[in-house]
């Protein structure tokens, strides 16, 4: 029974991942990544932005034709400023990009590449016999393609996990969500 567990959890994963949402992991993994890794330049590129934009609010206020020299000078500090923070946005943007690209690598070898290579690995293996008789000319289809007759592939037993997590799932979304006639009952008390 240990592999009917396995699999149910590598499915059961895979759709907890699919249902919170990789964008959403993405963005907290990320967070964390760049506090361990870029810390420095996350602190850089925030000083920066506020040494630009106080050289800008002094810019402002300084009147370019009256005091040229001063307006110049904060043009040019504005300016370089600008330069270095288009930069450094472009180092942490190759970084993000990087990292994107390994995260969704990783999550689609724990997701999808698990379930393959286990799915291959036992093809010729019973997750679980069945009772004789029971499901009739089905069992031939439960055991496709190569497990035993009168058993349940890897194949078939993943696709049945599947479908009761997602049923599951829709259950707990219609329990957990208010149903549309408590929406309506309540848009008609804000009415009155």
């Amino acid at each position: 029974m240990t592999l009917a567990f396995s699999i149910f959890f590598l499915v059961f994963v895979a759709e907890l991942i699919q249902w919170i949402g990789q964008s959403v992991l993405l963005e907290l993994a990320y967070a964390v990544y760049l506090r361990l890794f870029y810390s420095s330049k996350i602190t850089q590129q925030r000083n920066l932005k506020n040494e630009i934009l106080t050289a800008k609010a002094e810019l402002l206020l300084t009147s370019s034709q009256d005091q040229f020299a001063k307006w110049a000078k904060l043009r040019r500090r504005v300016d370089k400023g600008l330069a270095e923070l288009e930069k450094l946005n472009g180092e942490l943007g190759s970084a993000r990009s990087g990292f994107s690209l390994k995260f969704n690598s990783m999550i689609w070898i724990l997701t999808n590449g698990t379930q393959f290579v286990v799915g291959w690995w036992y093809r010729k293996s019973a997750v679980f016999y069945l009772p004789p008789g029971w499901f009739g000319p089905v069992t031939w289809f439960l055991s496709f393609p190569f497990a035993p007759a009168g058993s349940v592939s890897c194949g078939a037993w993943q696709i049945a996990c599947r479908r009761v997590i997602k049923v599951g799932e829709r259950v707990v979304k219609n329990l957990t969500s208010p149903s549309l006639v408590e929406k309506d009952a309540a848009v008609k008390a804000k009415e009155q």
